[in-house]
């Protein structure tokens, strides 16, 4: 489990993003209000970005948010119009280190997932295993349900070109729901193609973990964000509904799709 935060409009400082929110994701490493199964996202955070020339750039570390030297410094220098970022709290079986730490990223997307699928182990990844070709399994770092889903998710999009990115995460929910018969899986996701923002509110045989997203926050004037819980006391704040996907874009209003 995590909590998860993601920025998109005009370029902002990280900090201004990550940190300077009252209710921002390193107060929600220590203190975060609707986690459900853990106290504390103590095991790791990372950022994502795209660079100026467009390509993913991502930073992790498994120690505490409160506990990097270096976050301020960089918060203050690095500025970007889209962020994607989250705090960590490790399952069991998923141990604290780089390779685990999210957001993920290839050469397009960036990919984060807030949740857990039970018996993952032995289990759904024999399944998620078959399902990858031997180039997207060998590329696999670390061990978590997370890393898997996104090969999963970039296997359909490299299979299939020409398939909108809403539709692949909406096969891969139905995938997961056939290869986990009556597993407990939480599968709230955030991902980005560098011009938009998507967010999965799912889960199956449990509550979908909490999920919120934001256009008229006076904070972030002119930007869109979403997050697994409001950074601010903005009243404007919505929650996503269950099982639903969410479409942010710059260009347009924001788009929810039934899974």
């Amino acid at each position: 489990m995590c909590r998860i935060a993601a920025y998109l409009g005009p370029p902002v400082a990280l900090n201004r993003f990550m940190l300077d929110p009252p209710h921002s994701l390193m107060v929600q490493g220590w203190a975060p209000r609707e986690l459900k199964y853990a106290k504390l996202n103590a095991d790791g955070f990372g950022f994502a970005w795209y660079d100026d020339g467009g390509d993913p750039a991502v930073y992790v570390n498994p120690a505490p948010i409160w506990s990097d030297p270096n976050l301020p410094h960089l918060a203050r220098a690095l500025s970007s119009p889209l962020w994607i970022a989250s705090v960590r709290s490790a399952t069991a079986g998923n141990p604290v280190n780089h390779a685990n730490t999210q957001p993920f990223a290839d050469e397009e997307f960036l990919f984060d997932h807030n949740g857990l699928i039970a018996g993952f182990h032995g289990g759904v990844q024999q399944q998620l295993i078959r399902a990858l070709s031997p180039q997207r399994l060998a590329a696999i770092r670390g061990n978590t349900e997370s890393e898997y889903l996104f090969a999963v998710l970039r296997q359909l999009l490299g299979d299939n070109p020409e398939m909108p990115v809403e539709t692949a995460l909406a096969e891969l929910m139905d995938s997961i729901a056939d290869w986990a018969g009556d597993q407990q899986c939480l599968l709230n996701i955030v991902l980005s193609d560098g011009e938009r923002l998507y967010a999965v509110r799912h889960a199956l045989g449990d509550d979908c973990p909490s999920l919120y997203y934001t256009t008229d926050d006076e904070m972030f004037p002119g930007a869109q964000l979403v997050a697994s819980e409001p950074l601010t006391e903005s009243a404007f704040w919505q929650s996503v509904p269950e099982h639903q996907i969410l479409v942010l874009d710059p260009e347009q209003p924001p788009e929810l799709l039934p899974l």
